[in-house]
């Protein structure tokens, strides 16, 4: 929803109300993003439309001034092609995605926001990954994954295929971790029971992201360096609003 002015919006830093200085929509700001495919044998039945409506995605959503890098991941991850915004030659390396047996779920997400923390600073950043949600083979765990994303500055949007509708047979588990991850960052998690439904929700998500404010502020009191901070966004109007829930404050863990 575009039209908001800065008094209509609250910003919390643990807990303490912020002075807002800039408020800005982001539609033009060039965007960074890794797209992610689940490429393990519990995916291999959707695989082919998987990369149809990626494809569409890709073209829809780069621009001449964006970035966008394709990862698979199964039992390792892969880098398929480089942050670029060549349309075809990302479409291309979508045809070159290879099933494998595991599915290192949390590694995709680590290795994603590695990726984005190398490209300059001053861009907004996004990780778009389809799967099922299963968790088999990382190296990460998922605190690892969800702090990579936070100190990446990226957001998470997820699909998450559900080709058994029965929580008995579905990755639970998985889908939670991705909720909670994707929520954290600002991003959404969406649900596919029905294959078809992918095109509709890569079409949401670019939406999405052409349609985001930034806010900022100096942090009062100054938050000490290498440290994670809550963040609350509260907002005065009849919508729904989604923003990162934490930020990482630089310099070296402790």
């Amino acid at each position: 929803m575009l039209g908001l002015s800065a008094d209509q919006f609250e910003v919390y830093e643990e807990g303490v109300k912020q002075k807002i200085e800039i408020l800005e929509p982001e539609t033009q700001q060039p965007l960074d993003l890794a797209l992610m495919i689940d490429s393990s044998l519990s995916e291999v039945k959707e695989l082919e439309f998987e990369e149809s409506a990626a494809s569409q995605f890709i073209g829809k959503l780069v621009r001449p001034t964006d970035r966008l890098s394709v990862y698979e991941f199964a039992d390792s991850v892969t880098q398929l092609a480089p942050f670029l915004s060549n349309v075809p030659i990302l479409q291309a390396s979508l045809r070159r995605i290879v099933p494998g047996d595991g599915t290192s779920l949390y590694d995709a997400i680590f290795l994603g926001s590695q990726g984005l923390m190398k490209n300059s600073p001053g861009r907004r950043r996004a990780i778009v990954l389809v799967t099922d949600a299963g968790e088999t083979t990382s190296s990460a765990d998922f605190e690892t994954a969800r702090r990579a994303a936070l100190r990446a500055d990226s957001l998470l949007y997820t699909i998450v295929v559900r080709a058994v509708k029965n929580e008995g047979g579905r990755n639970t588990a998985g889908e939670h971790a991705l909720e909670t991850i994707a929520d954290t960052t600002g991003g959404a998690t969406y649900y596919a029971d029905d294959i078809g439904q992918l095109s509709d929700m890569f079409d949401q998500i670019n939406r999405e992201l052409r349609t985001q404010y930034r806010l900022a502020y100096y942090p009062d009191p100054r938050p000490p360096a290498g440290t994670y901070r809550n963040l609350e966004v509260r907002v005065k109007c009849e919508c729904k609003v989604r923003s990162r829930k934490a930020y990482y404050s630089g310099g070296k863990l402790d």
